[in-house]
């Protein structure tokens, strides 16, 4: 006898024998919930109950982790490739030596670090070379120069800091003295061989003396210059760079240290506190594209609360029967929690995947458009992806679902009975903060978060109510008689299931909203930067015109054929009293305000307000003798307000006004802008000078040509070429809108999918009711007219909605989140009202394609098993 027939054969004998698998109580056991999930999350998966869950959600996550991928490491790029125009990460700057604390500073949190020097200086050519003299910007660079990015010369090399005893020098400064790349350049006491000429500076600062033409040279021929004495206007620059922690420590220990030791005359810049016209144009789009990530979280939650109700639909009947077969409620509502819980953590694993993978696509796409290199990306993301995934389906997906824990018995007979209600309200309100919580890490600003999250609730509101007016004005409008057959059916069967009607236009309106207010946003957006910066925007300023010059100046540049350009009296004086009372550094506490009272002012005045500034507070009265126009900062910074007395002191006179209006000045427009304005015509009591800012003519040679005429008609003036940085600006700006256009893109044709999905959700319902009127006798052609009618209609009324609520949000959001104009489009409403229709007609279409083709007894007996 073998082993395995002796062993079964002693067991009875023993009296330990396990128990026959045929015992009652073993079959009578349950299975165990771990088990029982199992078994049922494999039974919906292979019947296909899961598949518009699991879609919905996948494409909700992968959509917002593309963007959430794309646009974290997008932004981490424009600040790191923006941060060249400022020399690094952070900079402190001041009038003396950079302070040894903060450099120690640096070191220890090993940072690297370079050092400038700029100062005004003049240079001089060679007698051999005629011997001419040019007022120049000088800057002395360390050997780690530049920190970001590279310095391009004219000969297509990209260098660093200049060798001892040579400079780098702007084509102004060949032009005005007549040299060439090799000859020499006197600065100071110093002979410096030209070697090469300057074709892009990347830290190229905003102040007019850096927008002097530049001489680069190395930081170890300074000494030999004589240049820097003790009364000599100096700037240090200290620039370092490192990992983010490192960098915000760094700035956070400076500017404590900078209150607690007063220091005087030392400022940090980083890129949120200087670069005016490179951080309102990085913040605008950092905000577009978190208003993208919201928008599809939000059309997500649409897509997820109709699969979840047609998934709890589809279960009616079998919980049912299992509660006729004794199965309890709490374990039916665990065995669907853990399902969902596991469902939903499968589908955003794989959304996150999914979205990563894209975001590689439009990383390839971008790549093509625009030459940027972007960091790796971080883990956020992935974190952001599945806590939405999960709060999606708590909040959205699980309140109808556990409602099936709770469908009666009786159902099995009375088929009527345990519809899914409200459901469970500690879940839902759960789900719902869950998901706030991510609405707010994907905005990252309160108002654009309070803004797009509040105006969604109350337009979800008054969709539901104006819907639901809607519907039961339909008996109404169309009378019983004379009404076309494919008309009234279309009516009556909208009326009769007012519910249905208010749910799917409530739905398609919130979806329709989100992908105009895309389309309103981006467009809003791309116009305000271009038109702040332009493709025409002045390329050349000259300052230190004499008034008997102005004539002679202005026909020089009408015969070169420039026609547009700005043209103001520009006046020296220090502001020496408000209100009666003396200004002193010590009366404000901010660095900014005290170093803004102790320099002379940047004065002007004009009859007519500039076209590039706009009217904040009070009135613009041309030929005011007591009035003046205060810009907005400053008045915040000075705390000056309407009504207000200044008193400044220009060359010794004292001139008293009373602030009548407040301007906004847009500092990146690179037009000529001033703090304080006269609204006067004249002035002649003043003494004054004139600043021009033009766009340089067209051609080739034609700009240079124009710069030779003036500086050698007028050899006081002083023509800073900005043409190199406005390139620049333009440069970072197409970048930011290609991005933003890419995304616009990405982001719309997601919304669109999910749109179309959330849609299929009502085929069960029309399938049944299709199936039924066919049994009675209605024709194909019958049901087809009526499904497009009812489609049609429903889709052009949430068209209507959306593009009434679209124009309400986007203005509430330029307003208060991005804070520039906007202008009411009556062609959205027209759009939306027809692309709401076409939308529906195609998700109808969609969904119910091949129905009316089917035998009805086939299409009945479907109908009645789903």
């Amino acid at each position: 006898m073998s082993a395995h027939s002796s062993s079964s054969s002693a067991a009875p004998a023993g009296g330990s024998a396990a128990r026959p698998a045929s015992d009652p109580s073993s079959a009578r056991r349950p299975p165990s919930l771990w088990r029982q999930m199992g078994l049922q999350t494999w039974r919906d998966a292979r019947a296909g109950e899961l598949h518009l869950l699991v879609l919905a959600l996948m494409l909700a996550v992968a959509a917002v982790c593309a963007v959430a991928f794309l646009s974290d490491r997008l932004d981490q790029g424009l600040r790191r490739d923006a941060a060249q125009l400022l020399g690094g990460d952070a900079v402190v700057a001041s009038d003396q030596p950079t302070p040894a604390p903060v450099r120690e500073l640096a070191q220890r949190l090993n940072l690297r670090s370079v050092d400038t020097l700029n100062f005004p200086s003049m240079a001089r050519a060679g007698e051999a070379q005629g011997g001419g003299s040019r007022l120049v910007a000088v800057k002395a660079v360390g050997a780690r120069y530049p920190l970001r990015g590279a310095l391009s010369l004219k000969d297509g090399r990209q260098v660093g800091a200049p060798a001892a005893g040579t400079v780098w020098v702007d084509s102004g400064v060949l032009t005005a003295l007549g040299l060439k790349v090799g000859d020499p350049l006197l600065l100071g006491d110093a002979t410096l061989k030209i070697a090469g000429e300057i074709a892009n500076e990347p830290d190229r600062g905003a102040g007019f003396m850096n927008f002097a033409p530049r001489v680069m040279l190395a930081q170890s021929d300074v000494a030999a210059t004589a240049l820097i004495q003790p009364a000599s206007r100096v700037t240090y620059r200290f620039a370092v760079i490192g990992q983010d922690t490192a960098v915000q420590q760094f700035n956070a220990q400076t500017r404590e240290r900078m209150k607690s030791a007063n220091w005087r005359g030392v400022r940090l810049e980083s890129l949120e506190t200087g670069r005016p016209e490179m951080r309102q144009t990085l913040d605008r789009a950092t905000k577009f594209l978190n208003l993208v990530a919201l928008l599809a979280a939000l059309l997500a939650a649409i897509a997820v609360a109709l699969a979840a109700r047609e998934f709890a639909n589809r279960h009616l009947d079998d919980c049912a029967m299992l509660r006729v077969l004794g199965q309890p409620q709490r374990r039916l509502a665990w065995v669907f929690t853990l399902e969902f819980a596991t469902v939903g953590l499968i589908a955003s694993a794989i959304g996150v995947l999914l979205g990563f993978l894209l975001h590689y696509g439009f990383i390839a796409m971008l790549a093509g458009l625009i030459e940027v290199n972007l960091p790796a990306p971080g883990v956020w993301p992935v974190l952001l992806g599945l806590g939405m995934g999960m709060s999606l389906l708590l909040g959205f997906g699980l309140p109808p679902v556990l409602q099936l824990a709770a469908v009666p018995p009786l159902r099995v007979i009375r088929r009527e009975l345990g519809r899914p209600k409200m459901g469970s309200i500690a879940v839902l309100l759960a789900g719902v903060m869950g998901f706030a919580a991510v609405l707010t890490a994907l905005s990252a600003d309160w108002r654009l978060g309070l803004v797009a999250t509040g105006g969604f609730a109350v337009a979800l509101g008054v969709f539901a109510l104006l819907a639901y007016g809607a519907v039961l004005a339909l008996r109404r409008v169309v009378p019983q008689a004379g009404a076309p057959r494919w008309l009234l059916l279309a009516t009556r069967q909208v009326a009769a299931r007012p519910a249905f009607a208010v749910l799917q236009v409530g739905s398609l309106s919130l979806g329709l909203l989100a992908l105009a207010l895309l389309v309103l946003m981006r467009t809003d957006l791309i116009e305000s930067w271009r038109a702040a910066t332009p493709a025409n925007a002045p390329d050349r300023f000259v300052i230190n015109i004499q008034p008997e010059q102005g004539a002679g100046f202005r026909s020089e540049l009408e015969r070169a054929g420039v026609k547009d350009y700005d043209w103001y009296p520009m006046i020296r004086g220090r502001l020496v009293s408000i209100n009666g009372e003396a200004v002193r550094a010590s009366r404000f506490t901010e660095e900014r305000a005290q170093r803004l009272v102790e320099r002379e002012f940047n004065l002007s005045h004009s009859a007519a307000l500039p076209a590039h500034n706009q009217l904040s507070g009070g009135a613009w009265t041309p030929e005011e003798k007591e009035g003046v126009s205060v810009e907005q900062g400053l008045a915040d910074q000075l705390g000056l307000k309407l009504g207000d007395t200044l008193r400044f002191d220009i060359a010794g006179v004292l001139i008293d006004s009373r602030i009548t209006s407040l301007r906004k000045v847009d500092w990146g427009s690179m037009r000529v802008n001033f703090f304080v304005l006269y609204p006067r015509a004249d002035m002649p009591e003043l003494p004054v000078s004139f600043i021009s800012a033009y766009r340089s003519p067209a051609g080739e040679g034609a700009a240079a040509a124009l710069d030779r005429k003036l500086v050698n008609a007028f050899p006081n003036l002083t023509l800073i070429d900005v043409s190199a940085e406005l390139q620049q600006v333009q440069q970072v700006l197409e970048q930011v809108i290609m991005a933003v256009q890419l995304l616009f893109a990405v982001a719309l044709a997601l919304g669109v999918v999910v749109l179309l999905v959330a849609a299929v959700g009502s085929r069960d319902a029309r399938t049944r009711e299709f199936a039924l009127m066919r049994a009675f006798g209605a024709s194909s052609a019958l049901m087809a007219a009526v499904q497009r009618a009812e489609l049609l209609g429903l889709g052009a009324l949430a068209g209507l909605l959306a593009g009434l609520a679209a124009q309400a949000l986007g203005w509430a959001l330029t307003h208060y989140a991005f804070e520039f104009e906007w202008q009411f489009k009556p062609g959205v409403l027209i759009g939306t009202t027809i692309g709401g229709a076409v939308l529906a007609q195609l998700a109808g279409w969609w969904a119910l394609r091949g129905v009316l083709q089917r035998p009805v007894v086939q299409t009945l007996r479907e109908a009645d098993t789903n």
